[in-house]
């Protein structure tokens, strides 16, 4: 046996071992984008209910009220936002500008690390997809030179699955990602008017919902 045979061995082989774990893999990545498309279901429910005041309100009530807070957050349309109030009441109640600042940019980070989440699912499912089509595709077509259209078949029915499960994980993923940008973006803006109407002196604090969009590709 030769080098070369032993390498294509090898690389048969490990290309074979990986077929079960990248198809639960795929599974998982299509989990994990049915609990995420659930959640924004939810937060967009809290958005359009009958009588959901504007987060800015929201948010301006509970910095002028730091007992009344905890209650007040509860009508913010998600539970990043409801942190956020909270975050902000007390900054506003203790800590003064630099706190309010600090606030909005622990919140900006905890939107970085949600849109994250769905910025993976962009990549890793048509990667993951792929895979998962591939790898089925080496024993099929042995099986076709061997005359075993029935184990064909079947491979190429499961490579085929993988590949629209990468592709529905992706696409889905993208389209969440871009609504849940553009969500986020315009609570960061509601809550920085709250923050400027109760201190038209100091500076707006753009830079928060900047960094957003430069972080939407």
């Amino acid at each position: 046996m030769t080098a070369t045979d032993i390498v294509s061995q090898a690389l048969s082989g490990l290309s074979s071992s990986l077929k079960q774990p990248v198809h639960v893999v795929a599974l998982l990545l299509l989990a994990v984008l049915a609990f995420e498309l659930g959640r924004i279901a939810i937060e967009s429910w809290r958005r359009v209910r009958p009588g959901a005041p504007p987060l800015e309100q929201v948010a301006a009530l509970a910095m002028a009220d730091q007992a009344r807070a905890p209650e007040l957050a509860r009508a913010a349309p998600g539970p990043l936002a409801e942190r956020a109030v909270l975050g902000l009441a007390i900054a506003a109640n203790s800590g003064g500008r630099d706190a309010i600042e600090n606030a909005l940019a622990n919140y900006e980070l905890q939107i970085q690390r949600r849109l994250d989440r769905t910025r993976v699912l962009v990549r890793a499912g048509p990667a993951v997809g792929l895979m998962g089509t591939l790898i089925p595709l080496a024993p099929g077509l042995a099986a076709l030179g061997g005359g075993n259209y029935t184990q064909l078949a079947g491979d190429l029915q499961v490579a085929f699955a993988a590949t629209v499960i990468g592709i529905l994980v992706g696409t889905a993923a993208f389209t969440l990602t871009l609504v849940r940008t553009r969500v986020y973006t315009e609570d960061l803006a509601a809550l920085e008017r709250a923050v400027a109407a109760r201190e038209p002196e100091a500076p707006p604090h753009h830079r928060v919902a900047a960094a957003v969009g430069e972080h939407t590709a």
